[in-house]
């Protein structure tokens, strides 16, 4: 007698549960509706200067920011949904330290969010592109794309250097993080593991768009409780010491990890610091913060992590400050 093995039925996810995903960028939509409800209609009934001043300024920063952040979250998902990953292996030099700078240049014209660049260089690895290449790729996708480029333009109105000096750090710091990698790195530091998968264009986008969205709104608040919170005489004598308070902005980037979309526009908020302290926070957002970390953490491990993460931030400090004294 055959003894029948009783299989478990699959499990099965709540019935509400794709309708709540549905309704999620809704919920972004209806956020920022009422801020502006707020700024126009209710703020004049408010009598406290500091609460209108803090009103105005994290209006003002997110809805500069609002339209470049969705166009770059559509060209990130169409990439992630319709760019297969073997395009990697025949578009890179077969030289690893020709495909290092090959690689951080193709970010210029891929542009990624920061959340998607992970699993976008994963994917590189795993398919048989040189880890070195797809670390260039994963830093400059996100720093130097068309969008954060005019996106610093307009943040600063009258400064182009800003957004010239912003690419050219960025680039640098992403093509030489890449050479010290493939001088440097060992196999054992770095074990690729299978990323999120954003699925189709449509969920791809929902994701960065609320990934982003989010940070964006507590970049933003973040900005304005500085500009009226923090007294004019401490900015003062923070930004006026120039090592001091260009690591401030720079460990200010890693906690506030804004999308690099609309960083610019949280950067050109802090007036009492300097264009090099300003240049520092630009270059070092997308590169390194905490949403980074944790990412890069759960898809190659923590040995790559703890050595990846100083490493970048170093380098983007100092290229960031020669960027700055040369350019701005």
């Amino acid at each position: 007698m055959v003894e029948r093995l009783e299989v478990p039925p699959a499990e099965v996810p709540p019935a509400d549960s794709e309708s709540k995903g549905r309704s999620a960028p809704w919920v972004f939509v209806v956020l920022l509706c009422l801020l502006l409800l707020g700024q126009f209609v209710y703020a004049p009934y408010l009598t406290s200067p500091a609460l209108q001043t803090w009103a105005t300024v994290f209006v003002a920063i997110c809805v500069q920011a609002l339209p470049f952040l969705v166009f770059g979250v559509l060209l990130s998902a169409a990439i992630t949904a319709f760019v297969p990953a073997s395009f990697w292996t025949r578009a890179l030099p077969r030289r690893a330290a020709l495909a290092v700078p090959a690689a951080g240049v193709a970010g210029a014209v891929l542009p990624g969010c920061e959340c998607a660049s992970v699993p976008v260089a994963s994917g590189l690895i795993s398919r048989g592109v040189t880890p070195a290449a797809a670390l260039a790729f994963l830093l400059s996708s996100p720093a130097i794309n068309p969008v954060v480029v005019v996106a610093t333009v307009v943040a600063f109105p009258g400064q182009p250097m800003m957004a010239v000096a912003r690419f050219a750090a960025s680039l640098v710091v992403a093509v030489l993080v890449g050479w010290v990698w493939l001088r440097f790195g060992k196999g054992e530091w770095l074990r690729a593991r299978r990323g999120h998968d954003h699925g189709g264009f449509a969920e791809a986008m929902r994701h960065d768009l609320l990934h982003a969205g989010g940070f964006l709104v507590v970049g933003g608040m973040a900005a304005a409780t500085m500009n009226v919170v923090v007294p004019l005489e401490w900015l003062n004598a923070l930004a006026g010491n120039f090592w001091l308070s260009v690591l401030a902005l720079a460990l200010l980037a890693v906690l506030l990890s804004i999308c690099s979309e609309a960083d610019a526009f949280v950067a050109a908020s802090l007036t009492a610091f300097s264009p090099t302290a300003r240049l520092v926070f630009l270059v070092v957002g997308p590169m390194v913060d905490l949403k980074l970390i944790a990412l890069q953490a759960g898809t190659f491990g923590r040995r790559f992590a703890v050595r990846f993460v100083p490493l970048t931030f170093s380098l983007a400090v100092l290229v960031g400050v020669a960027a700055g004294t040369v350019l701005l």
